[in-house]
């Protein structure tokens, strides 16, 4: 396949205002419609879900959350391999394959929901296919860090990821209305949750086929890839990045669910605001990061995160459905932002770690090209991590529900989580700058 670039240096602010902003804002469009289609692909079942019962189908409450947490499980296992292929066979090349793999997940969803005799087993299959779109992600911004310099990078990933995070609320906001195309009083037409993505997979692989890059300086072998999981920075970020993106995703997911089994008088779609709001205000992440700092709005954000669920725990309890939304949506808002500002702290850390491990004599650029592909690889393992709590949540929630009747175990292990992940951001991060910025002063007060 053609349409590979051979030379690119986005660090040169020369060659970045002739030419390359101009490639990189290209492929950067079509990427985000790719992965807009993958997220909104990988979180049908979050809206087919809860409307199998109306169409005769005999599962539990806890089978359909795992219905709509099996594609949260597969596509974070689908981000490792997706990762590595884009220095493997090109960021145009593979966003043209994994957009075609979305019609496999489409299809067997609208051919299955017809059919309420089927086996729980086989109709949790199906759902496992969806998570092909989850992997997009992963391919999606460890393709689009290449293109981009260190100086952009924060609010182009953060754009990138949140257009394609809009593909949850798409999906969740559009099946209602294309559900009851063709249908009856009785029935609605759930296959149409999965046909109305078919033209859109196709545009998005046209696009990518006429319209993106391959970059031969993002080429990697394997080795050079999994060596970043050596570094301790990797599965920090990652522990911390399961906190961000797996709480939008798995919020996400399980949030039609949730507001259905616990405010089942609450009939208006209101499910796709959350992750509307979350990801608009992914961007907006990754400016602050880019002006105050990844680890300063990181730390704060995860204070915020703890305080709303605090506040969703209160009103869940209180059977307050005005307070447990409001609640809810301030916590989407605290996950766009953090997920923005966790993705901006990558590549400022693994450009720092490249630049003090460079030897001497080694060409900056040359050290800034290796900190690019460590950059791209921990992006898509630490997303492929991160997603795990697309599964995890929605898991949670169920079996809380099973036990207790109520979401409140599972949202007090959420709140204890989000608790160590301010301990392990300060820790890592805020630490230094905290006793660099108070200890001259405290040695006086002693003094």
């Amino acid at each position: 396949m053609g349409r590979w670039i051979e030379k690119w240096n986005p660090e040169d602010e020369s060659f970045w205002e002739a030419e390359g902003k101009f490639v990189a804002r290209r492929n950067l469009f079509w990427s985000i419609l790719a992965e807009h289609i993958g997220f909104s692909v990988w979180l049908m079942w979050s809206v087919t879900a809860p409307r199998l019962p109306k169409l005769g189908f005999k599962y539990s409450t806890e089978e359909l959350f795992t219905l709509v947490a099996i594609p949260g499980l597969v596509g974070a296992l689908a981000r490792f391999p997706y990762t590595f292929a884009v220095p493997k066979f090109g960021g145009r090349n593979w966003t043209i394959v994994s957009a075609l793999m979305l019609l496999v997940p489409t299809l067997l969803l609208a051919s299955l929901v017809t059919r309420p005799d089927t086996p729980f087993l086989v109709m949790a299959l199906a759902a496992a296919s969806a998570g092909f779109g989850g992997g997009n992600f992963a391919s999606s911004m460890a393709n689009i860090s290449f293109f981009y310099p260190d100086r952009k990078k924060g609010l182009a990933l953060g754009l990138n990821a949140a257009g394609g995070n809009i593909g949850v609320s798409s999906v969740q906001l559009l099946a209602p209305m294309v559900v009851t195309i063709g249908a009856t009083a009785t029935r609605p037409n759930l296959e149409n949750i999965g046909l109305m993505w078919l033209p859109l997979i196709a545009l998005a692989t046209c696009g990518a086929a006429f319209f993106m890059d391959n970059l031969s300086t993002a080429k990697s072998n394997f080795a050079d890839q999994v060596a970043v999981a050596k570094n301790k920075q990797t599965w920090v970020m990652s522990f911390l990045y399961i906190g961000t993106f797996g709480s939008f995703v798995g919020y996400s997911a399980a949030f039609p669910l949730l507001l259905k089994t616990q405010f089942p008088e609450v009939t208006a779609n209101l499910a796709f605001l959350g992750p509307l709001i979350g990801s608009v205000v992914r961007p907006f992440g990754g400016y602050l990061s880019d002006r105050l700092g990844g680890a300063r709005v990181t730390f704060w954000n995860f204070v915020g995160m703890a305080l709303a669920t605090v506040g969703v725990l209160r009103f869940v309890e209180e059977r307050n459905f005005a307070g447990f939304l409001g609640m809810f949506l301030l916590l989407f808002v605290t996950t766009g932002i953090g997920n923005g500002s966790t993705f901006r702290m990558i590549p400022a850390i693994f450009r720092s770690e490249r630049l003090r491990r460079s030897q001497p004599g080694e060409p900056e650029t040359q050290a800034m090209r290796a900190a690019r592909r460590d950059s791209a690889a921990v992006l898509g393992l630490s997303s492929a991590i991160g997603a795990l709590g697309g599964y995890f949540i929605p898991r949670g929630f169920g079996a809380s529900i099973k036990a207790t009747g109520g979401p409140t175990t599972a949202l007090t292990a959420f709140l204890a989580y989000y608790m160590v992940c301010i301990a392990t951001t300060w820790w890592y991060y805020r630490r230094r700058s905290f006793m660099t910025r108070w200890a001259p002063s405290l040695a006086q007060a002693n003094a």
